[in-house]
């Protein structure tokens, strides 16, 4: 992939060693053709193969292909026509998991314009900065999110669409369904409604995105706190919605289970753009319900959900879980932690499937690599996948290491994106050439072990893992900073028995403020995403600094790491 004339460090290297592959999935290349089109071509060719196939299940409602495709088509012609949305413009999407997310994308898609997903968790300052970084002038949105995008609308944004998600739902359906998703149409001050602009049935221009057209433009946080935007193609995207399915062998008639945020790749990929590219049906759950979940899976003989650890363990703790039929699954995957091997064992008693970890990052849209489903290790992030080349190498060399050794993952495939927008000097850090071909440096350390399999170690980034959302605590400090009460703030992790690690905020006071934690935790609710929020907050006279007059962060990391409270919270 070029690197658009960016400056990165070059490590003389004359040859990589080869990967070790002696455990490839039986039968599969290790080379795939990727389709030199659009992800909205992948749209075009299911709706032309399964017209009537239903592309959606949702709360008792359902999308057909064919109605999936007129409807996108129907809203690209809106944004060109009353939006004024041309090729390369930056759309925000604002909203949760409902028909009209994956409506939305793909018709700005369909309009040749590159998809900003917004976390649905966000505040109006983080919709903010998002909405000014990447440029959108047109944002479409959920109505129980107006309160972080509404003065937003007529400055910095130009046009709003607000949808109600109850539009898509039957209203007699027996399911569990959250109060967001019942909710009746209310209007917002500056935004047309998504059933007005639909109604419009505007024509959209031809449709002529090639495959190296900027497609997705997902944000990401990085150590220096502000959100930074991956520029991903539709190539790059492309990639993993081929590999995936590919990978795990996922029959065209499957039926997917959507319960991971679509704003996040993970959850864009698998419930968005591998059921469209294979044409498959997928049943959309806006908020995480195991009730609903069971039924779902039991319902529409859902074949394949992907799932991070959390969301398992509470599925599992259900009285009644065997009530339900779920002998449909046959494809279990997921990420963003370790599996514990006591819960990956009642999954392979129950189901008789393993639990396939995988591996992947906003930069590389979803996964570098994944356990091979013949022969997948627990804990294990798994080989690298389709023409993607991955080593383990010393962080300060840039060397390869051996195998056992622990190093920095650095990786090279199609599905690693070009850079970070308007960020070049991050571009300059985060990219590396060896051996003459361009590797993203992760920033996680594992190690390889003799079969070739990653496991992960550590991380080299200051990140904060919660239940698979990833907290950089620079962001968060930016944040606290904001309190009137707060000289100094360092944010950590510290152990949580139920998210794997949760945020910890050690600060020191203003002279004369009395603030409390109990305070500081409310504060910090109004103002940031609820996965960032201190779920601890310890204040001292005073942080360690070095020479320089930084915080060191790594000593107050190893304290708490250290403290008798840390094993028992």
């Amino acid at each position: 992939m070029a690197n658009n004339g960016r400056t990165m460090t070059e490590v003389p290297l004359q040859q990589l060693p080869p990967m070790n592959t002696m455990h490839w999935p039986p039968g599969l290349p290790h080379h795939l053709e990727l389709p030199q089109s659009s992800l909205y071509y992948n749209l075009e060719v299911a709706a032309t193969r399964y017209p009537q196939r239903p592309a959606i299940f949702y709360y008792g409602g359902e999308v057909t292909y064919a109605r999936l495709k007129r409807e996108v088509d129907a809203l690209a012609g809106y944004l060109q026509q009353c939006c004024g949305v041309v090729a390369g413009d930056r759309v925000a999407l604002f909203m949760q998991n409902s028909p009209q997310f994956v409506i939305a994308m793909y018709a700005v898609l369909r309009g040749g314009a590159v998809v900003v997903p917004v976390n649905s968790m966000n505040l109006l300052d983080e919709v903010r900065h998002i909405v000014r970084d990447s440029g959108s002038k047109v944002a479409i949105f959920g109505q129980e999110l107006h309160a972080g995008i509404a003065a937003l609308l007529g400055n910095e944004l130009k046009h709003g669409i607000v949808a109600t998600y109850s539009d898509y739902i039957d209203a007699g359906t027996d399911l569990p369904v959250p109060e967001v998703v019942t909710a009746s149409a209310a209007g917002v001050a500056g935004a047309v409604s998504w059933c007005e602009a639909l109604a419009r049935d505007l024509p959209p221009a031809p449709h002529t995105t090639g495959a190296d057209a900027l497609a997705v433009m997902p944000y990401t946080s990085g150590t220096t706190g502000a959100p930074k935007g991956c520029l991903h193609t539709h190539r790059s995207v492309m990639h993993t919605a081929v590999a995936g399915p590919e990978w795990c062998r996922t029959p065209k008639d499957s039926v997917v289970l959507a319960a991971l945020p679509m704003f996040h790749v993970t959850g864009m990929q698998n419930g968005v753009n591998v059921p469209i590219y294979a044409g498959c049906s997928t049943a959309i759950m806006t908020r995480w319900d195991k009730r609903c979940a069971a039924r779902l899976i039991a319902r529409h003989r859902v074949s394949s959900w992907t799932a991070i650890p959390t969301m398992l363990f509470d599925f599992l703790n259900q009285p009644d879980l065997d009530s339900h039929d779920l002998s449909s699954l046959r494809i279990l995957t997921g990420g963003g932690a370790a599996m514990p091997k006591a819960v990956a064992e009642k999954i392979r008693a129950l189901w008789g499937i393993d639990y396939v970890e995988g591996y992947g990052l906003s930069e590389t849209m979803a996964p570098t690599h994944l356990n091979p489903t013949h022969r997948a290790k627990a804990q294990c992030l798994g080989l690298p996948i389709f023409d993607t080349t991955a080593y383990v190498v010393d962080p300060q060399t840039l060397q390869p290491v051996a195998p056992g050794d622990v190093g920095e993952i650095v990786v090279n495939g199609p599905q690693v994106f070009l850079g970070y927008h308007n960020h070049a000097r991050a571009d300059a850090t985060a990219f590396v050439q060896l051996g003459g071909r361009r590797f993203f440096r992760t920033g996680d350390l594992a190690y390889v072990d003799d079969e070739g399999y990653f496991f992960m170690v550590d991380r080299l980034k200051r990140m904060i893992n919660a239940s698979g959302y990833k907290v950089w605590p620079a962001e968060v400090e930016a944040f606290l900073y904001g309190h009137p009460a707060v000289l100094e703030a360092c944010v950590i992790s510290c152990r949580d028995a139920h998210r794997g690690e949760s945020v910890k905020a050690i600060v020191v006071r203003r002279p004369g403020h009395g603030l409390e934690a109990e305070q500081l935790i409310a504060w910090a609710r109004e103002h940031m995403a609820a996965y960032k929020v201190p779920h601890v907050v310890e204040f001292r006279d005073s942080l360690p600094k070095s020479a320089t007059g930084k915080v060191q962060w790594r000593v107050l990391q190893e304290q708490e790491l250290a403290s008798p409270a840390a094993a028992t919270r």
